[in-house]
């Protein structure tokens, strides 16, 4: 290492605090935010009133056939975790909650033409209407409860953008709705029906009457090419013609919908969206960027996770991060008070691009992104090689500015992560550079629901969160690895000088830390002239401390298979 990076590390240290509890400076930064990413419908039901809504059924009688429909979990039981300080005991700088506009009302087919099961739209992915909560996650204020309080506690809030299609149009929806004659009835259309099939039923869109029509989706007779994934449909799901330039008016059946629900439903409407319930000379584009932007100006939310990126036109994309940073500057100009309105930085935009790596994407950062999902995070824990993985993600995050590696375990489409080897595993993904996203329960031992025996067997990684089966040593592992990063910014934002195949050096203008991985008790560490000879050190993981000896250092004892070695020295 360069002498003046080790003169400047010994001059410049902070006073030595594991947690700095006494340090109120915000030095939150998204290119290493820590994320916890939640489902709210399987987090934790604080308000079992809300359970049942718009006719849905919730209990088909088994837990595999339950496996997609809607569990509970609200944003009343979020809140009641926020005020425990379960997200501040993890560390977490930000809150990633799943889309809470109203979802479908019905179902749709389970593992596609199989339908051996009912999927609801519990996971946000399935909109209806961009301008209101669905019920079943809880109210407006208590959604601003909810953020407010996540805000106070110096915790940014994401949520999911999603531009490229409605969610499905189902049978319940169409009953409720008058755009298609089913013949049946409400109750019969929320039952379960095996042998429907959802692609015959879409096939007749054309016949319909106040859907979504020609002017916002694609319709089968029209030229458009389905291995295109612009204009491809994902997973059967209409697709909007986003990039279309032609007025449009709002579907027929969005006005029938707001004309009877009436004032019954203010407790649910998004109020910064009210205005837009009506017809303007606007694009598909227009209606759909304004109504998302629309919670941002409302609840200052900070960020979006923007869904399937690749089949939304890049213009599309760059239209939404200019009305959200606007938005959130309303917000915050509005809410002079709000300790959430003092923070500087931009709207944040991360997306999901399949099997994207750390690699960088120009266009898309040029639209507003500061990230793409990392496919390609090691998974098993292999502490013997994740030192010259977090070289590579250091080497990356240094190179731009504007963009960064955005790395996880698990998320609801994946769980490849050894879950045998969750120590390990968090090591390696909490001690990364770039932000990092922690799935739900993956501190706590989440199993598995019995929906690992559909043919879907994906909706098994979104099992509900058991709070009486908590694996006690895993969380505190992720506790205390969350606040030391939280703590020490730069473990996720510096620069990474590699020692040997088990230890690194972390660096920037303001502080140092040495990491090594496996380390071996009453060995001693090398560290490669990172700190002063004679300089005094702390090990932040169990805080023994010691001072160095001919360029190395030698604890007692380890925890966790970790080592993360910091200055002791006195603010000058």
């Amino acid at each position: 290492m360069k002498k003046q990076f080790i003169l400047f590390s010994v001059l410049v240290c902070n006073a030595i605090s594991l947690f700095a509890s006494n340090n109120t400076a915000d030095t939150f930064d998204w290119r290493g935010a820590s994320v916890y990413f939640v489902i709210t419908d399987r987090f934790c039901n604080g308000d079992t009133t809300n359970d049942i809504n718009y006719g849905r059924i919730v209990d088909y009688g088994t837990e595999q056939l339950n496996a997609a429909t809607f569990h509970g979990g609200d944003f009343k039981g979020m809140l009641q975790k926020a005020k425990e300080g379960y997200f501040t005991d993890l560390g977490v700088d930000v809150v990633w909650m799943t889309d809470v506009y109203e979802q479908i009302h019905g179902w749709m087919s389970g593992s596609g033409s199989i339908n051996d099961f009912p999927h609801y739209g519990y996971h946000g992915y399935y909109p209806l209407d961009y301008t209101q909560i669905d019920k079943n996650y809880g109210t407006v204020e208590e959604f601003r409860a909810l953020v407010d309080t996540l805000h106070a506690q110096g915790i940014r809030v994401m949520l999911g953008a999603n531009l490229n299609n409605p969610g499905y149009p189902t049978l319940l929806d169409a009953i409720q709705y008058g755009f298609a004659e089913v013949g049946l009835t409400p109750q019969q259309a929320a039952e379960h029906i095996r042998e429907w099939s959802f692609d015959d039923f879409f096939a007749q869109r054309l016949t319909w009457s106040g859907w979504y029509d020609r002017p916002w989706i694609r319709m089968p007779d029209e030229h458009w090419d389905e291995n295109n994934p612009l204009e491809a449909t994902v997973f059967g799901m209409p697709d909007f013609k986003e990039e279309s330039t032609e007025m449009v008016r709002i579907p027929a059946f969005l006005k029938r919908k707001w004309k009877a629900e009436g004032k019954a439903n203010d407790a649910w409407v998004n109020p910064s969206a009210r205005v837009l319930r009506k017809d303007r000379k606007a694009t598909v584009q227009k209606y759909l960027v304004d109504w998302i932007a629309s919670w941002v100006r409302e609840f200052g939310i900070d960020g979006f996770r923007c869904d399937i990126v690749e089949n939304v036109h890049i213009d599309s994309w760059k239209a939404l991060h200019i009305a959200c940073n606007e938005a959130l500057r309303e917000w915050r100009l509005a809410h002079p008070k709000d300790a959430a309105a003092q923070w500087k930085e931009d709207f944040y935009m991360m997306g999901d691009f399949d099997c994207a790596s750390i690699d960088y994407k120009p266009e898309y950062a040029s639209a507003g992104f500061g990230s793409m999902v990392n496919f390609y995070f090691p998974k098993h824990g292999d502490l013997d090689g994740i030192v010259y993985t977090w070289q590579a993600y250091a080497d990356s995050l240094n190179m731009y500015t504007n963009w960064h590696p955005f790395s996880y375990l698990n998320n609801s489409y994946h769980r490849d992560a050894d879950m045998s080897n969750m120590i390990d595993c968090a090591t390696t993904l909490l001690l990364a550079p770039g932000a990092v996203q922690v799935f739900y329960g993956d501190e706590t031992g989440r199993k598995l629901s019995d929906a690992r025996f559909n043919v879907d067997s994906d909706q098994a990684f979104r099992s509900d969160m058991d709070w009486s089966d908590i694996n006690e040593n895993q969380l505190q592992h992720f506790q205390r690895l969350g606040q030391i990063r939280k703590t020490y910014p730069v473990i996720g934002t510096g620069k990474q000088h590699t020692i040997d195949v088990h230890t690194c050096a972390r660096y920037n203008d303001n502080d140092t830390v040495v990491i090594r991985v496996l380390p071996i008790a009453g060995q001693a560490i090398c560290l490669d002239n990172t700190f002063a000879e004679g300089a005094e050190v702390v090990e932040l993981y169990t805080g023994q401390k010691t001072k160095v000896h001919n360029g190395k250092v030698v604890f007692p004892y380890f925890a966790n298979n970790i080592a993360i070695i910091k200055l002791v020295c006195s603010r000058l």
